[in-house]
């Protein structure tokens, strides 16, 4: 039995040249960055190697990088660091329906606090009417939250836009790129970002590791304290395998990404063009228009989620149904609820997402396990 994976926004396998460049960080140069004695120094170097690689990928000072665990603690550390700087100021924070739970979550846990938070909605298409942002904006906020990429739908949101109104307003910008960075450009300076987010995991890097991006000047006090580790914005004894992975996935990303987005685009669209050609009541989602490159997500109608996700996996294709860290929850998805689109005719909703690793071969193969799993699965409910 073939074997597609086809969640790629969930995580990706480690790229061969990540591995290799971390090798050596896992036997042999195993030293404390920390440390002032030779085997702490040479791999020092490599975490600062690391910290450039980075910057030239999302366009920003290697200084304004600093290492994490994963998207997740960015966003954590953003948030409540923002809350904590900016109290005196105001207590409003304005995200949208939309975001990923490690954004959500910590602006909730804000209200115990006595922070006021504000999701601000989005239309059928997933997309945020700038105008009426712009009105939300008041002298008590002090933080806006805003994806750069939804990981159900790949809509892709007026980032710079974005930026400038958050700017002109003065209020702090953070935005979750998980989605975004080593798939499509990214310019943290352009955007007029404050804070940014991401995970190597979403491009070949390994798990475990990540990045915030903090712009010069902004004052964030650290999530975890202890060490001085990361000119004190993040205690702990750096993951130097993780970071010197993250670091060549984002030069392997800066290199190829144009020509991989090209290439992952024109699979997307056939495997879309396909299954809509030759399965009918079949909803695109999104932003059509405004996407990532590899992500389509599609609603079947009058078929279940879990037996169509069953089915596929028995097949070997490997595709989710909401984003990866709400699987299991028997929830509808919220994003697809935010965009109005799990109201009315019951159906199925799948995200696929490609990856390096997809070739012509997996679309035609798609193309001819799902229409008739989804033609057996209708005919089971009539």
């Amino acid at each position: 039995m073939r074997q597609i994976y086809l969640d790629h926004n969930a995580t990706t396998a480690i790229h061969p040249l990540v591995v290799e460049a971390m090798q050596p960080y896992l036997h042999t140069s195993f030293g404390n960055p920390s440390s002032v004695h030779w085997a702490g120094r040479s791999v020092r170097n490599v975490v600062e190697e690391a910290r450039k690689q980075v910057a030239r990928l999302v366009n920003c000072e290697p200084e304004e990088v600093v290492f994490t665990s994963c998207a997740t603690e960015s966003n954590n550390t953003a948030i409540k660091g923002v809350a904590v700087s900016k109290r005196m100021k105001g207590k409003r924070i304005i995200t949208t329906a939309v975001e990923h739970p490690s954004v959500l979550m910590p602006c909730y846990y804000l209200e115990h606090f006595g922070f006021a938070v504000d999701c601000f909605h989005v239309d059928g298409a997933g997309r945020l009417d700038l105008n009426a942002l712009a009105g939300t904006l008041t002298e008590e906020t002090i933080l806006l939250s805003v994806m750069y990429a939804n990981n159900e739908t790949g809509t892709i949101f007026p980032v710079q836009q974005i930026g400038e109104l958050a700017a002109r307003r003065g209020v702090c910008f953070h935005c979750d790129a998980a989605q975004a960075v080593g798939k499509i450009p990214v310019d943290f300076k352009a955007c007029n970002i404050d804070l940014m987010s991401f995970s190597g995991h979403k491009f070949y890097a390994p798990k475990g590791v990540g990045a915030l991006i903090v712009r010069q000047g902004v004052k964030l006090p650290p999530l975890l304290h202890g060490g001085s580790q990361e000119r004190n914005r993040r205690a702990g004894t750096e993951n130097v395998a993780g970071i010197v992975g993250l670091g060549k996935a984002c030069e392997i990303a800066a290199d190829t990404q144009a020509v991989e987005a090209a290439r992952l685009q024109k699979l997307r669209d056939r495997l879309e063009q396909g299954i809509l050609a030759k399965i009918p009541d079949v909803r695109p989602n999104g932003d059509l228009d405004h996407r990532l490159p590899n992500t389509t997500n599609l609603s079947f109608l009058y078929v279940d989620s879990d037996a169509l996700l069953s089915c596929l996996d028995q097949a070997g294709i490997a595709v989710s149904s909401v984003s990866a860290c709400s699987s299991g929850t028997l929830k509808t998805s919220r994003v697809l609820e935010a965009m109005g689109v799990a109201e009315g005719t019951p159906m199925g909703t799948l995200r696929f997402s490609l990856g390096r690793a997809n070739n012509e071969a997996d679309v035609i193969y798609v193309l001819e396990v799902l229409p008739e799993v989804v033609k057996r699965l209708r005919q089971t409910l009539h």
